[in-house]
C-alpha cells in the first residue's frame, strides 16, 4: 500500500509541475463564451491541447487567440454540434493535428423554454438534439481513440453537462429537463462500457451559474438554430450584483448565497479530466453552490 501510495504522490508531483493536463488533448464543444471558454482557458492553463468549438465562428476565433496569446496550443473547428457532419470533422481535425483524443467536454447547448403543454415538437426535438444526439454521436466518432490498447492508454474521460433540472426538473423547461436527465444515463452507460479501456465518464450537474442562459431574457440575448431565432434567459431576472437579487428566493435557496461564475464552473470539468479524478466514473458531480441537498 505505502508504495502505491507513493507511486501516486510521484505521479501527481509531475503533473502538478507541468500541468495537470500536460501533453493531453481535450475536445470541448460551445467554447465561445460562458463555460465552454472558461473551460478552453483552464485547460489550456494546465498543459492541454485544446480543439475547440462553437456555432458563433468569431467568437471562437477571439478564444483561440487568448489561449494562443496566453502560451497555450489551440484548434478551433467551428459550426454546429448538431450537424450531420461535425463529429468526423471535429474529430478529424484533430487527429490530423494532435494524433490522439484523451478528453471530450460535450459542453454546447442552449435552453427553448416552454411550458410543458405549449412545447411544439420541433422545440422538443432540437433540444434533444443538440443535448442527446450531438454528444452521442461525436462519443461515437472518437471511440477508436478511447477504446485503446492497453501500451497506448493514458488518462482519458469523456465530460458530459447535465443540469439540476435534469435531476429534479423545471418549470418550463420540460425539453431541457429530460434531455439533461438523458445525459446521465448516458454517461454511466459509457463509464461500464468503456472502463475496461480504462476510459472514465462523468457529467457534472450545474446549478445557478452567471451565464446568458441565466441572465435576463428581456437582455434580448438570442442565438440562431435551423434558422430560427431562440431568446435565451430568464424571464425578469437580476444581476449577481444586484442586491434586492441577493436577499430574493433564488439565492436563498442556495446555501452560498449566491451563484456561481463560469471559472468556478469550467474548474469542476477540469477536476474530472485530471488525475485527481482518476478513479471517478460514471459520477454526477452537483455544482450548485449547495442547492438541493
Amino acid at each position: 500500500m505505502a508504495g502505491r501510495l507513493a507511486q501516486v504522490s510521484g505521479h501527481l508531483s509531475n503533473t502538478y509541475g507541468r500541468g495537470l493536463l500536460a501533453g493531453e488533448v481535450a475536445i470541448i464543444t460551445g467554447a465561445g463564451q460562458g463555460i465552454g471558454r472558461s473551460a478552453a482557458l483552464i485547460f489550456a492553463h494546465e498543459g492541454a491541447k485544446v480543439v475547440i468549438s462553437d456555432i458563433d465562428a468569431k467568437k471562437l476565433a477571439a478564444v483561440e487567440e487568448e489561449i494562443k496569446t496566453a502560451g497555450g496550443e489551440s484548434i478551433s473547428v467551428a459550426g454546429d454540434v448538431g450537424a450531420d457532419d461535425f463529429p468526423k470533422r471535429i474529430v478529424d481535425a484533430t487527429v490530423a493535428r494532435y494524433g490522439k483524443i484523451n478528453h471530450i467536454v460535450n459542453n454546447a447547448g442552449f435552453t427553448f423554454d416552454k411550458m410543458l403543454h405549449t412545447t411544439p415538437d420541433d422545440t422538443w426535438d432540437i433540444i434533444m438534439k443538440i443535448h442527446v444526439r450531438a454528444p452521442f454521436r461525436l462519443i461515437r466518432q472518437a471511440a477508436p481513440y478511447f477504446r485503446v490498447k492497453p501500451e497506448q492508454r493514458e488518462n482519458r474521460s469523456i465530460i458530459n453537462v447535465s443540469s439540476t433540472s435534469g435531476l429534479h426538473g423545471n418549470v418550463g423547461q420540460a425539453n431541457y429537463a429530460a434531455a439533461k436527465a438523458a445525459v446521465i444515463g448516458l454517461t454511466k452507460t459509457i463509464a461500464k462500457e468503456w472502463g475496461p479501456f480504462g476510459v472514465r465518464a462523468n457529467t457534472v450537474a450545474f446549478g445557478l451559474i452567471h451565464t446568458r442562459l441565466t441572465a435576463a431574457k428581456e437582455d434580448g440575448a438570442t442565438m440562431e438554430i435551423d434558422g430560427k431565432k431562440v431568446a435565451l434567459g430568464v424571464p425578469g431576472a437580476k444581476p449577481p450584483t444586484d442586491a434586492a437579487a441577493k436577499s430574493g428566493d433564488a439565492y436563498l435557496l442556495i446555501p452560498l448565497r449566491r451563484g456561481g461564475n463560469t471559472d468556478e464552473a469550467a474548474a469542476s470539468m477540469l477536476f474530472l479530466a485530471s488525475p485527481l479524478a482518476s478513479y471517478v466514473s460514471g459520477h454526477c458531480l452537483e455544482v450548485t453552490g449547495g442547492a438541493g441537498i
